[in-house]
């Protein structure tokens, strides 16, 4: 009897754990599933000089960012656009960082602007409803503190507007430092896969939880939603999520050259807590019930399924080695045995493809990859796994304890200097 219980254990993890992975799987190379395919994740080109030219407005929420704000003000006063403004918002109770804002106004005058954000407590999104009132340009983009974005990026986002009709362009977000620790090597490669290829896959299917920066929306659209959730930790997603339920066209577009670069977290801890703050924030998007919202059955599928899916990962992470120490000190059937090994050889794949992206990533953003980053990709896999399941079972703990306050990210620029810059491979690409 216990052997019969121990083998419907395996097969039904193993049956639930290789679905899960199968998925990712698919998600992982959907942007390459063809030439075509691939071609059409790119920005649009080509627009004719008689469309008016849009007005942009960048948001620039700082918090505690003095070391960091500086160089990303500077990188956006240089974009290469005729018409944008830049509102930087400060809380009023944060001297350094303001201090930092006001010098970089008075470098860039008419360009740059400080907005102070008395609300309290203080979050992203409530200081991004804070700045959209003072917005002028028929577009609200934003930008995060530390952000280095390249000099063509708005005349693309413009064409994209243009072309594809679009309420909202998503444009890609790259993690760059892969060498400062073997937890960012890992963390840079989920970003590369997440806007290189799984995001363009939610934008087909017209549900798309939107990323944190390097978004941007209609103002008369964002208005009319009243902005962003003060309430979500997930502030993004939850805008994806509704705007989404809301018909509104979102495009997607992805070119390493005009990709916004950002540095992982500096430490484990860091990065736990910056994905307990993300997996709560697809809790209370799936609590909140937007997603329901949807014109279709397989969109309300994909919604349910995508706001759990860190939870899912976290069980994987956790319920292969229990599958595998069943499977190996159980003494269940063959057959049992092994369709245990399913989640395995599916996690051996994705595993594969990771260190065949790895090195994409380096041609792409000319990083240079070492064999050890190949070792330190296989050898932290399940630890990373493991990271995720921690972040994920804090995330539930808090929500069930009404703690919803914002835990920040810090940033020391880790990304910067290392690599070659967005301008120069923008200009070695003529991706402008």
């Amino acid at each position: 009897m216990l052997v019969f219980a121990l083998s419907v254990v395996v097969v039904v993890s193993s049956i639930v754990l290789g679905s899960v992975a199968a998925l990712t799987l698919c998600w992982m190379v959907y942007a390459w599933r063809s030439p075509a395919g691939l071609a059409g994740t790119r920005f649009s080109r080509g627009e004719p000089t008689a469309v008016r030219r849009l007005r942009f407005s960048l948001l620039v929420p700082a918090r505690h960012e003095d070391a960091v704000l500086g160089g990303t003000l500077d990188s956006l006063a240089a974009l290469d656009h005729a018409s944008f403004e830049i509102l930087c918002i400060v809380g009023h109770d944060d001297p350094g960082t303001t201090a930092v804002a006001t010098e970089a106004a008075r470098r860039h005058p008419g360009r740059v602007r400080v907005v102070v954000d008395h609300s309290w407590p203080k979050n992203k999104p409530s200081a991004l409803n804070t700045a959209l009132p003072h917005c002028t340009g028929d577009i609200v983009g934003v930008f995060d503190a530390e952000d280095e974005v390249a000099p063509g990026l708005l005349s693309a986002i413009e064409a994209t507007f243009h072309h594809d009709r679009a309420d909202v362009v998503q444009g890609g977000v790259q993690l760059m430092n892969i060498h400062s620790s073997w937890w960012s090597l890992r963390n840079c490669l989920e970003y590369f896969f997440w806007f290189r290829s799984r995001l363009h896959y939610h934008a087909d299917r017209d549900f798309i939880p939107l990323g944190g920066n390097t978004v941007f929306v209609r103002t008369d659209l964002l208005r009319a939603v009243d902005g962003w959730d003060p309430t979500c930790l997930a502030e993004d997603c939850e805008l994806g999520v509704r705007l989404s339920s809301l018909g509104a066209w979102v495009s997607v577009a992805y070119e390493p050259s005009l990709a916004t670069r950002e540095e992982t977290p500096g430490s484990i801890r860091s990065l736990v807590k910056q994905r307990t703050r993300w997996n709560q924030g697809f809790l209370q998007v799936l609590r909140k019930g937007t997603w329901r919202g949807l014109a279709t059955r397989r969109q309300r599928a994909l919604a349910r399924y995508t706001l759990v899916t860190p939870f899912l990962q976290a069980a994987t992470g956790l319920l292969v080695p229990v599958s595998l120490l069943l499977m190996f000190t159980a003494h269940t059937p063959a057959l049992v045995t092994l369709t245990g090994f399913l989640p395995l050889l599916l996690v051996v794949a994705s595993v594969a493809i990771e260190a065949v992206g790895l090195h994409e990533f380096g041609r792409d953003f000319h990083v240079p990859v070492r064999r050890r980053d190949y070792l330190i990709l296989i050898l932290g896999t399940v630890p990373f796994q493991w990271l995720l399941a921690v972040a994920a079972v804090r995330a539930v703990l808090r929500e069930l304890q009404h703690k919803r306050g914002w835990e920040k990210t810090s940033h020391s620029g880790a990304h910067r200097g290392s690599t070659s810059a967005p301008s120069a491979l923008t200009n070695a690409t003529g991706a402008s």
